[in-house]
């Protein structure tokens, strides 16, 4: 099927369209249902009426924008009505909860008088945080985000006009930076004289441009002052009119620094690329068919044309979902009455920035593994970078904050946190063990340090300030990655074949002499960097360990297991994952280490990984898995398990509560404990889960992850004398950043404990 074909298939599949609405408090009683509508609702009714502002604290309405439109300009199908314009507003709603977790009303009128839309869009001031115009034509346009911006007291956002101004702002904040130019020395040549032209135009100026070096051209040509006197332009053109000859696109370009294309395909050619100034700067964002392909722009010069398009295709795509959803996030979090000119500047600056920063291994796979560092191929961030809204939503409430406009105030750290939290409970659960780690940053060893993965990680924990990292490599081959990758960072470097090895060659032949190794293999080892992180760690050059990234987990698991080996009272050590779900947090052991365990194994197992969960601010509740429910199946399978569960439960040192054996559903529907197991130590559902064996743990915390929706964190390795974590292969530098907090904040603790 074509590309119209899947689009019909996908929105007419039960249920039609793309949005539903969901409950999100209980209704399963009759309680529920007296607390959600009469009798009880009269409360929040009354406490509102009384104190309007209490609308945001009892109802939905400070998480909530309407989109509206009548469907006279729809992007790239012109005047088509308010009810065919209803799959693009459905959408629109997508992008808001996908991007920032607001909710929408899309709201579609068959109105074209910009006075009845006005009209009707104040009166629903009581059911939103926030209004979304968008698909609306100009002129009207500018009439009706004016009027409604000083009617109503919440904010009024026209994304047509302002999204393409602030994300190609932004793209041109940093193609400045690039070409090593002036803003407010640059010619600039807009192609196109509608809403986001004009927004465009306006905002570079706020920006820093010069308003005089604006050339802006409409159909019949440059909007020069003697058209304007004649009344040839409207009174929103007429504000970039230059008294300069008319002419058409050709003479406009010549010597330009800047093109920004907001018109039609097809209209610029390589002599008129050619003839801008050095280096120039092309933004030709018509879509779907840029004022000039990419590939002729780039062709047409030898020098460097940076160059953007409103295409997913090429690079640098000037993607409004860059924008409005951040902006209403932090114009809804702070209250603000409207998004004003500081929080539109304040958008783009924090995406020019973001996009110097190193790029996640999630958005770069995205993107079909291509190369994405900042130059002129990479000046805007990409639409799924997850860093968006934690950089874009608290620069926009901020500048919400000190430029007057907000009606309460906000806790920049908290609020990140907050943010973090809206992209799923891994994120929240992380975010607490990073901050622990920065309050006290240890040396972390990144033993395969000469990998890419590995430094973008070690500049990012030295960054951040979550650990002191030591790359274990070849020390010229990581300062070219480092310096590839546009890291500006120092790290420590341990380099095998440059330092000296014997003191810790010495240790590894004492530790290990009376188990099959000589001194001379002991020497030999210390060069691999798993031996000589182990030996770093056990000596005390280091703090913590991280390894497995480029190995077999067993593999990279054995010279810490050697070297380090178990805690003082532990004598195994176990895998555990973190799983995280929408409200929920579960941890699962064991998942990489003991293949068939006995009940010593279960007993340490759940120990280690009850003292993991605390280390997340998790109070544990464990449930020892079977497939037996309390002696319903006896055999030498449940009995190891069962067992287990009867000396933790008799064990005056656990504090925490346990039982078993149960099956899995047992553990943790609240309904199965409570109602059918009365007598369980668990009177709430389990949120640590010991499996029988490494096969179903295993297995299970995949099947979790690829069809329950499932994150997943870890492998976290428990039970160690040091701390220690062995990667999977193919892991993320988010992995690694977030493994190496774990370790911090396991080092600090038993330092803590000394």
């Amino acid at each position: 099927m074509g590309l119209d074909e899947d689009s019909l298939e996908y929105h007419r599949q039960e249920p039609p369209g793309k949005i539903e609405i969901s409950t999100t408090k209980p209704t399963n009683t009759q309680r529920d249902l007296s607390l959600a509508y009469s009798p009880g609702v009269a409360a929040p009714c009354m406490a509102i009426y009384e104190n309007p502002e209490e609308a945001y604290t009892y109802t939905a309405k400070g998480n909530m924008v309407g989109v509206v439109s009548n469907g006279s300009a729809v992007l790239g199908l012109g005047d088509i009505g308010a009810q065919a314009s209803k799959p693009v507003m459905e959408g629109k709603g997508v992008l808001f909860k996908r991007f920032a977790d607001i909710d929408v009303f899309d709201i579609e009128l068959d109105q074209q008088d910009p006075g009845d839309i006005v009209t009707s869009v104040k009166a629903m001031e009581p059911t939103f945080g926030g209004i979304n115009l968008e698909d609306i034509k100009a002129p009207g346009c500018f009439e009706i985000e004016e009027r409604l911006r000083e009617e109503m007291s919440i904010p009024v956002f026209h994304d047509d006009q302002h999204g393409t101004a602030i994300i190609s702002g932004a793209a041109l904040l940093n193609a400045v930076d690039i070409a090593d130019k002036q803003l407010g020395d640059l010619d600039i040549v807009f192609s196109g004289a509608g809403a986001s032209a004009i927004a465009s135009a306006r905002f570079y100026v706020s920006l820093g441009a010069t308003k005089e070096n604006i050339t802006m051209l409409d159909s019949s040509g440059i909007i020069t002052q003697e058209r304007a006197d004649s009344g040839d332009v409207n009174e929103f053109k007429r504000e970039f009119a230059r008294d300069v000859p008319e002419g058409d696109l050709a003479d406009a370009m010549a010597g330009a620094d800047v093109f920004v294309g907001l018109s039609v395909g097809g209209i610029v050619d390589e002599e008129m690329v050619r003839s801008m100034a050095d280096d120039p700067i092309i933004f030709a964002m018509a879509n779907p068919d840029p004022e000039i392909p990419y590939e002729q722009a780039k062709a047409a010069r030898d020098d460097t044309v940076i160059m953007a398009t409103g295409r997913s295709d090429y690079p640098n795509q000037v993607n409004n979902v860059l924008g409005f959803p951040f902006i209403f996030r932090g114009a809804l979090d702070v209250r603000a009455t409207e998004i004003n000119e500081d929080m539109k500047v304040a958008c783009a600056e924090a995406l020019a920035e973001l996009a110097r920063q190193d790029v996640p291994d999630s958005v770069v796979k995205a993107y079909g593994d291509q190369p994405l560092q900042y130059g002129p191929e990479y000046i805007i961030p990409k639409p799924v970078d997850p860093r968006v809204l934690f950089e874009v939503a608290p620069a926009v409430a901020r500048a919400a904050v000190e430029s007057g406009v907000a009606r309460k105030d906000l806790d920049m750290e908290k609020y990140v946190d907050q943010l973090e939290a809206r992209l799923g409970k891994s994120r929240e659960m992380m975010r607490v063990v990073l901050n622990k780690a920065k309050s006290s940053p240890k040396r972390v060893v990144l033993a395969e340090g000469g990998d890419e993965k590995m430094v973008r990680a070690a500049y990012q924990l030295q960054d951040q300030g979550i650990a002191e990292p030591i790359l274990i490599g070849e020390r010229d081959g990581i300062w070219e990655q480092s310096q590839r990758l546009g890291l500006d960072f120092e790290p420590e470097i341990v380099d095998p074949e440059e330092g000296d090895l014997e003191p810790y060659a010495d240790r590894l032949y004492e530790l290990r002499q009376r188990k099959g190794i000589t001194r001379r293999e002991a020497r030999e080892l210390v060069e691999d960097g798993n031996y000589l992180g182990s030996v770093m760690v056990e000596m005390g050059d280091a703090d913590a360990m991280l390894t497995g990234l480029m190995h077999h987990y067993p593999s990279a698991l054995r010279p810490p297991l050697q070297v380090l080996g178990t805690a003082e009272d532990v004598d195994y050590a176990a895998g555990v994952y973190m799983l995280t779900f929408k409200n929920q947090v579960v941890f699962f052991a064991d998942a990489t280490v003991n293949q068939d365990p006995d009940s010593d194994v279960l007993v340490e197992t759940a120990r280690q990984t009850a003292k993991l969960a605390e280390r997340f601010n998790v109070e544990p509740r464990v449930a020892m898995l079977s497939y037996s429910d309390f002696g319903s199946v006896r055999n030498e399978g449940t009995a190891k398990v069962r067992e287990a569960a009867r000396r933790l439960r008799a064990d005056p040192d656990v504090e925490f509560p346990v039982d078993g054996e149960m099956q899995a559903d047992t553990a943790v529907v609240e309904e199965m404990l409570t109602d059918t197991y009365e007598f369980s130590e668990l009177d709430e559902p389990a949120n640590v889960l010991v499996f029988p064996n490494l096969e179903a743990g295993n297995i299970a915390y995949k099947l979790l992850q690829r069809l329950g929706g499932a994150e997943a964190i870890g492998p976290m390795l428990v039970g160690m004398d040091k701390p220690v974590h062995v990667l999977q292969r193919g892991d993320e530098v988010k992995d690694i950043v977030n493994l190496a907090g774990v370790a911090v904040v396991d080092a600090q603790e038993r330092e803590d404990e000394e």
